[in-house]
């Protein structure tokens, strides 16, 4: 039986020509007009969208400029930082726990896991930052002591959770169930042979932990992380209906008082861009500190690259004039 291989149609023109008259072939490029079209739109309206916010008067560009940097809303800046630094830390501490207690062989601790993420993952953040605000409503008094016996000490419950710990608590313990799975889930993804070939080197699962499955599940850990620190950084806006000074509460206060309602919303939107860009430029290389062991050669930063453009441009020598034989 033969078998007959069918030359496409460009290979049988070119087949019997010499090396020479196919170095002399002039090379078309792949023309894509409607991918120009698309482009050419694209950029027409984004034209047309800068020339409305520089002419339409509704934005009010002397208000923003004139609120922008005002003192009550860098301070309320400093207080969305403060809320999204404490919500980070106490979610990720507890959304650690709760991974290794969903990883864990009881059944108990696993059931418990899993019903805590399934609860704080079904409840909207503002009905929590609500019921926690009103905690004190159904517990005056807490207490220290032994289990359904006697107790050591107590406090009111009022005095102690005001509404920064509540807005505080609420947004670490829905943070926590987030962090949980995606902490979980960077585990889980490293290949259970990297486990088993340390276990027979005699490595004590502290240091397997530590050492080798850790820095492998942060690659696949940190970009959803990050993610979820930039969405709790604009989460924080929710904390408006505890009466907290953070960035959208002081925008809506300013704009309730002087009815610029535009400029003042777009003092905010700038304000959570300017932050969350810089979140995720510390992404971008801390990610790029944990890929070392995938990638021994990372490729060039932004400013590397830029760097090498600089030097890449032509420098100009300077010249000496000579006159009558002297430089």
């Amino acid at each position: 039986m033969t078998v007959s291989i069918e030359t496409p149609p460009a290979s049988r023109r070119t087949a019997g020509l010499d090396p020479e008259e196919l170095a002399g072939l002039r090379t078309v490029p792949a023309r894509h007009p409607w991918r120009w079209a698309a482009g050419l739109a694209a950029l027409v309206v984004l034209v047309q969208f800068a020339h409305g916010l520089a002419t339409n008067p509704g934005w009010d560009w002397p208000t923003f400029q004139r609120y922008f940097t005002a003192d009550t809303i860098l301070q309320a800046i400093g207080r969305t930082l403060e809320l999204t630094a404490y919500g980070t830390v106490l979610g990720f501490a507890l959304g650690a726990v709760v991974a290794a207690m969903r990883l864990s062989r009881s059944v108990i601790l696993q059931t418990i896991a899993w019903a805590y993420v399934w609860v704080f993952r079904s409840i909207p953040l503002i009905v929590q930052l609500v019921f926690w605000f009103n905690l004190s409503y159904l517990y005056k008094r807490f207490g220290f002591g032994i289990p359904f016996g006697p107790t050591f000490g107590e406090f009111e419950t009022l005095g102690v959770l005001g509404a920064l710990g509540a807005a505080v608590i609420g947004l670490g313990l829905h943070q926590a169930a987030f962090a949980a799975e995606i902490i979980r889930g960077g585990i889980i993804a490293v290949e259970g042979g990297q486990r088993e070939a340390a276990a027979a080197l005699g490595i004590p699962r502290l240091r397997q932990a530590w050492r080798i499955v850790l820095p492998q599940a942060m690659r696949g850990i940190l970009p959803s992380a990050a993610n979820e620190v930039i969405s709790l950084l604009k989460g924080t806006s929710v904390v408006y209906v505890m009466a907290i000074g953070e960035l959208f509460y002081q925008a809506q206060v300013i704009y309730g008082r002087t009815g610029r309602v535009v400029p003042l919303l777009m003092v905010a939107t700038v304000w959570y861009v300017v932050l969350t860009t810089v979140l995720s430029i510390g992404q971008y290389y801390v990610e790029r500190y944990f890929a070392r062991g995938a990638s021994r050669t990372p490729p060039p930063t932004p400013l590397q690259r830029l760097r090498a453009f600089v030097r890449s441009l032509p420098t100009r020598t300077p010249t000496t004039r000579t006159t009558g034989g002297r430089p």
